[in-house]
């Protein structure tokens, strides 16, 4: 905050303030009024050129003001953090400022960076010689008790590499063996914040490279679900991988992110109705990260994961807070997709996160034709039910 006020101080001119109306909700006047009586009060009865002006405007108003793609970058800081110079373009920055932000740089890059790097060398080699070590065993109560606490003790030492400081609330709630859990996502390192805590299985595509080994390594001491490229589109062959995990009540939680990409950890997008239809309890954990210390959000359409854990160790620290909410099942009277929208809103609401309906897939991938088609469907239903064409 001295910051920020120090940039301010040193404004030259004075940013003009936009006068806040009570009926704005956002950088545009949105008007929420369904298609059908908007274009009834252009005109009441046959089609004309007119009903145009109702599509056009609500493609402005998409593109001026996009819900879903400012979610895949960086939330704006109410101050400056000292990590990078400012999300907004200030005429001046003070003598006195510029060198807090270069000893600030110093001690990041010199001194925390260094000592972040050999943490998490210790604690990745750790895992893979540790898990490898404990695979060697015959399946038993002591081979899980030991996986339990490979996979405990180095996921710590991982989040001390990050500088982690997480509070975990409502713990009584916690993950039970045979269970679900879901979380919303904002980054890789979520899976760390939460086995920091406790065990889980994870679920996920096979990779290459170091993760890969990681993988092959920890599966051998635990349960964990990993799929081929191939095997990852095949829904009916992963819904049935995954419940018989949930069968065996001596298994770990399965541990699952159903918005299938990262949010920008100001909201919460629509979950994948997979997950919920495997059946079993459901854990829903909320994790809110402090944007004061450090961005945890990984914009993978930006960054590759090399920079990402560059921008992350760099920073002062992670700092977030989990939430075990109460279990969930799924209603008699309900369908996955229903089981899904209530968890979501759940999560959205102990967090403090905006939830939206749109896919995280909109991120690398364009608007399905189907949801054209629908509004089209939508329009011409309208047009016959007014009589316009006969």
């Amino acid at each position: 905050q001295w910051a920020t006020i120090r940039l301010q101080k040193g404004v030259r001119r004075p940013q003009p303030r936009v006068p806040q109306t009570p009926t704005a909700n956002g950088i545009i006047e949105r008007d929420e009024t369904p298609m059908e009586k908007e274009i009834a009060r252009l005109h009441r009865a046959d089609f004309e050129f007119s009903h145009i002006f109702y599509f056009c405007r609500k493609g402005f108003e998409a593109i001026v003001e996009d819900e879903v793609t400012q979610r895949f970058s960086s939330e704006e800081l109410l101050s400056w953090n000292l990590l990078t110079r400012t999300n907004v373009n200030f005429h001046y920055i003070s003598v006195r400022l510029t060198v807090v932000w270069v000893v600030g740089v110093i001690v990041r890059y010199c001194f925390l960076l260094p000592l972040r790097f050999t943490l998490a060398a210790i604690g990745i080699t750790s895992m893979i010689v540790g898990t490898t070590a404990v695979g060697q065993l015959p399946n038993g109560s002591v081979k899980n008790y030991l996986s339990e606490v490979v996979h405990l003790t180095c996921s710590r030492i991982l989040v001390r590499a990050l500088s982690g400081t997480i509070h975990y609330h409502n713990k009584e709630n916690r993950p039970q063996k045979g269970g679900i859990c879901v979380a919303n996502h904002t980054s890789p390192i979520d899976a760390i914040i939460l086995t920091n805590d406790g065990c889980y299985a994870m679920v996920g595509q096979v990779h290459g490279g170091l993760m890969g080994v990681i993988q092959r390594a920890t599966v051998k001491a635990c349960p964990h679900v990993w799929f081929e490229r191939s095997e990852i589109k095949d829904r009916h062959l992963v819904t049935k991988r995954l419940r018989e995990h949930v069968a065996d009540k001596n298994k770990l939680p399965i541990l699952i992110f159903p918005e299938g990409t990262c949010i920008n950890n100001t909201s919460v997008m629509m979950f994948k109705k997979g997950s919920f239809e495997i059946g079993g309890t459901i854990y829903p954990v909320a994790i809110k990260y402090d944007p004061q210390f450090g961005d945890a959000f990984w914009n993978s359409s930006k960054y590759n994961i090399v920079s990402y854990l560059l921008r992350i160790m760099t920073s002062w620290a992670i700092v977030c807070n989990v939430w075990y909410l109460p279990p969930m099942v799924r209603k008699e009277d309900e369908d996955a997709v229903q089981f899904a929208n209530r968890v979501r809103s759940a999560i959205a609401r102990q967090g403090g996160l905006t939830e939206l309906p749109w896919d995280g897939g909109l991120k690398r991938a364009k608007v399905k034709d189907t949801f054209k088609e629908e509004q089209q469907k939508n329009y011409s239903k309208m047009l016959v039910r007014n009589g316009s064409i006969g």
